[in-house]
């Protein structure tokens, strides 16, 4: 059963206003707009302080048909707020909880003198914003801080999970204390400026900067010899994305690139700057998730950073035009087949949720399905229009639509008027297209099958006919709505297989009905191989990688699935073969580097050649990509009994660890770790264990800064048996010596 709009999402909403339109339709409608954010922080002097001190000043607008005598601000429910000034003098306020799914905002309502139609007014809020455990969104430490949108770091009117349209808005982040800044826009002194429309943000680490192809690329301290090489691939990635996109929709706005390696947060970005996950410069080669993310993150600048988006549907602007826009880049970059195979991870995404989703244009935040939606249900739509409208029309119009700095959906589809249909269709309904084939039936000299259209709305589609001797036809044809149709290819050949829709340009609610005769039953072609893997049914999972990667030869992690089959049935040269062919993908994913590299191991492993095991499993540990990945190669490391050199200063640190481990004194455990890091894992030692050893046994270096610590840990805790096991510590330099920065894998049982 589809999900509904809930009518207690007005309770997010209680500052918008009902405007009434015309035909008397009722709509959720803001009354205040954010013109500027100017944010002045100050990052705590020292590790016992969890708190980011901030005045924040709001420039406002009334954008509203009435006066307004209320400002509401929202922010999050960690924020002490000392004082409000509204229009320069000092404001009361209030403050109250807004419930948000299982979360919940800080409200803050301030009355004030009638501000008309139009007018504006300016609101400062000195606040301090307390941290107590770090993570991607909010993280405060002497090893680096960041605070992203989603922390609600600071305050603003409209609420971020706005159905119609949260604050964007230019920035001035200034950020005293601490490690060098990074933010978006220009850069002066200790302060960034960004014009463009954004939400703020910040970081801070000790990064090496480098400007690379015009792109200002931000790596660990003392990065390495690979990592730099890396650094100017991503880099040239992004220059590169930024010259397509300006072949197609013009010159951009002229705002700084910046790629920012981060532990975590990857994949975040706003007004240029790109977050990516920190081991991006570390493996091989550039990923596909990295590349994606830049890709995507450099569209924005054309749609949601340079726009002033608002009203119903407005994410498949925000969302969805970048995500259609990365992808064809990634198509004139590297090939079709490995656009294709982007392409087929969107649309498996979406098939997750297809049978569940609303309406794209009632689609808001709060909605779990809000961003695999609009984003890989919105790329197949923009896709599918420039089909039906022509390259030319359609960037031409895209083009028209974004010259004043303002755009909505609703204005964007008036531009298409000869596909007015087909875009209420997509957008204003949910998804109940479903195609199906039938099988191929013989004739005289042609081979027939019949068509079926569940859905509300005609298609136009091909359908492809493979031939008993490997050759391959297509018909085009249109199926009526809720309607059957026909297609017949004229050949002598046996037809031994026929797919309806073979582009893959509808959203349907089952893609696995598409191909007869039917060859699985999972609208996700890695899910069925991995099924039967992980069932150790190897032979069954060659058969469903085989069937995958006919359609797909560049679908890396099915490949890799492949050849982990291939190594269950002992076919180590074959699986070889199919590792390596995975890691010469042009763009294979992390999973891909991580897993490859360890079956490459596992296959030298077995032919005793255990220098090059060696190498290979070290390079999937450096890959960082997946758990499992980490500990399979740490335990092929293992087996071959490679030694590691261990630092006098690590040693003598684990060593004063097993001894605050077992002092039940919580405070000896917090001085060896950073302040809000691994806070659950230290709180659940303390006063907890009796035995606490540790032994470190290798030492993978990622910087000169950072390690992973390899131990063989055994303890026992009150009222448990004792337990003994691999565990991975991320330790980080510090003047003081190391300390503990995250606990990567923890194996002891």
């Amino acid at each position: 059963m589809r999900i509904t709009r809930s009518l207690t999402l007005a309770l997010l909403f209680i500052t918008f206003v009902l405007a009434a339109s015309a035909q008397d339709d009722t709509r959720l409608a803001a009354t205040w707009q954010v013109q500027k954010y100017d944010i002045n922080a100050n990052l705590p002097t020292n590790d016992t302080d969890r708190s980011l001190t901030v005045k924040a000043k709001l420039d406002l607008k009334n954008v509203s048909p009435r006066p307004a005598s209320t400002l509401t601000l929202r922010i999050s429910p960690n924020a002490v707020v000392s004082a409000i000034t509204l229009n320069g003098g000092p404001a009361e306020f209030t403050k109250a909880e807004e419930k948000i799914g299982t979360a919940s905002l800080q409200r803050l309502a301030i009355r004030m003198p009638a501000i008309a139609p139009g007018a504006t007014a300016s609101a400062v809020v000195d606040y301090k914003l307390n941290v107590k455990d770090n993570s991607g969104l909010a993280a405060l430490s002497s090893n680096g801080s960041q605070f992203l949108p989603l922390s609600y770091w600071y305050p603003t009117p409209n609420s971020w999970f706005f159905a119609r349209g949260a604050d964007y808005a230019p920035v001035r982040v200034q950020v005293s204390g601490g490690q060098p800044l990074v933010a978006s826009g220009v850069e002066n002194a200790s302060a960034f400026d960004q014009k463009l429309l954004i939400q703020p943000f910040f970081i801070t680490g000790n990064f090496d900067k480098q400007n690379l192809s015009g792109v200002d690329v931000f790596t660990p301290k003392d990065a390495g010899v690979e990592e730099k090489k890396r650094a100017a691939e991503l880099a040239a990635l992004a220059s590169e994305a930024r010259t397509f996109f300006a072949g197609l929709l013009g010159n951009g706005p002229d705002t700084p690139l910046r790629i920012v390696g981060v532990k975590r947060g990857g994949g975040f970005s706003s007004g240029g700057t790109i977050f990516v996950d920190e081991s991006a410069f570390r493996r091989a080669k550039t990923d596909s998730a990295s590349a994606m993310s830049i890709a995507e993150a450099v569209a924005k600048l054309w749609f949601a950073d340079s726009q002033q988006l608002s009203g119903d549907g407005n994410g498949l602007i925000r969302e969805g035009l970048p995500r259609f826009f990365a992808t064809q880049f990634i198509e004139s970059k590297y090939g079709k087949g490995v656009a294709d195979v982007e392409r087929m991870r969107q649309r498996t995404g979406y098939s997750l949720i297809s049978q569940r989703d609303g309406p794209l244009v009632q689609a808001a935040p709060l909605d779990d399905y809000y961003y695999t939606a609009v984003a890989n249900k919105g790329a197949m739509i923009w896709r599918l229009l420039l089909r039906k409208a022509g390259a030319d029309e359609f960037y031409k119009q895209l083009k028209s639509g974004l010259q004043d700095g303002s755009v909505t959906l609703s204005e964007l589809r008036g531009l298409f008027t000869e596909h007015k249909d087909f875009l209420d269709a997509m957008f204003d309904k949910v998804t109940d297209t479903n195609l199906l084939v039938g099988l191929p039936q013989v004739g005289a000299g042609e081979t027939k099958a019949a068509l079926k259209n569940e859905g509300s709305t005609d298609v136009t589609v091909n359908v492809a006919a493979t031939l008993a001797n490997g050759e391959k036809m297509a018909a085009p044809t249109t199926i009526r709505a809720a309607s059957f149709g026909e297609v017949s290819f004229k050949t002598p050949n046996k037809v031994v297989r026929l797919e309806i829709d073979s582009d893959k340009l509808y959203p349907q609610t089952s893609y696995s009905d598409d191909v007869a005769p039917r060859e699985t039953t999972d609208n996700d072609l890695q899910l069925a191989v991995k099924r039967a893997f992980d069932k150790q049914d190897f032979a069954g999972a060659e058969t469903a990688a085989k069937v995958a990667l006919r359609e797909y030869p560049n679908f890396d992690d099915v490949r890799i699935l492949y050849g982990r089959s291939l190594l269950g049935l002992n076919r180590n040269a074959e699986a070889e073969r199919e590792f390596r062919a995975a890691l010469d993908e042009k763009l294979p994913t992390p999973r891909t580097l991580a897993w490859g590299n360890l079956g490459l191991a596992e296959t030298s492993f077995r032919t005793n050649q255990t220098a090059q095991a060696l190498k290979y499993a070290e390079e999937a540990i450096r890959a960082d990509s997946e758990y499992g990945a980490s500990l399979a190669a740490r335990g092929l490391r293992n087996k071959i009994n490679a030694s590691s050199t261990i630092p006098d200063d690590v040693r003598a640190f684990f060593t004063n660890f097993d001894r605050a481990a077992i002092s039940n004194r919580k405070s000896e455990l917090d001085a060896l770790a950073f302040p809000g890091e691994a806070a659950r894992f230290v709180s659940g030692i303390t006063g907890q264990a009796t035995e606490w050893k540790t032994v470190p046994s290798h030492v993978d270096r990622l910087d000169p800064n950072t390690l992973l610590v390899e131990t063989q840990t055994s303890v026992q805790l009150l009222t448990r048996q004792p337990e003994s096991g691999m565990a991975v510590y991320r330790l980080a330099k510090t003047p003081s010596g190391w300390k503990l920065a995250n606990v990567e894998l923890f194996e002891v049982r």
